[in-house]
């Protein structure tokens, strides 16, 4: 299985822009999908999480701001962002629990894209 994050640019504060990650292998169920940030100095949070119910919760930081969402069909979520600010940018990481092969559910990451936010 593999993640692939897209989406990432440079955008205006009070802009918005949209992340996607599409995962592709062999893929039975995505259990949950996740949205991380890490900006320099400050350690890897969780900004968005969906689970296979439908559920979501967000950062603080980014509720009412940020929606993570599913495409159904092709195994791609996305992560919108709207009125970005500048404590935004950060390198963006796609995350996923997935049963795969074998029946074994386990952690994927896919590679960061970086957002940033000039104000």
């Amino acid at each position: 299985v593999q993640l692939q994050a897209s989406g990432g640019g440079l955008v205006q504060a009070g802009g918005s822009l949209r992340l996607s990650c599409s995962a592709s292998g062999t893929i039975f169920t995505i259990n949950a999908m996740n949205w991380y940030r890490q900006s320099p100095g400050k350690e890897r949070e969780l900004v968005a999480a969906r689970r296979s119910g439908g559920a979501t919760n967000y950062a603080d930081a980014v509720k009412g701001r940020f929606t993570i969402f599913r495409e159904y069909g092709n195994n791609t979520w996305y992560l919108q962002m709207n009125a970005v600010e500048p404590e935004d940018t950060a390198v963006y990481h796609c995350n996923a629990d997935i049963l795969s092969t074998g029946w074994i559910a386990r952690d994927y990451w896919g590679q960061g894209t970086l957002v940033t936010v000039s104000s």
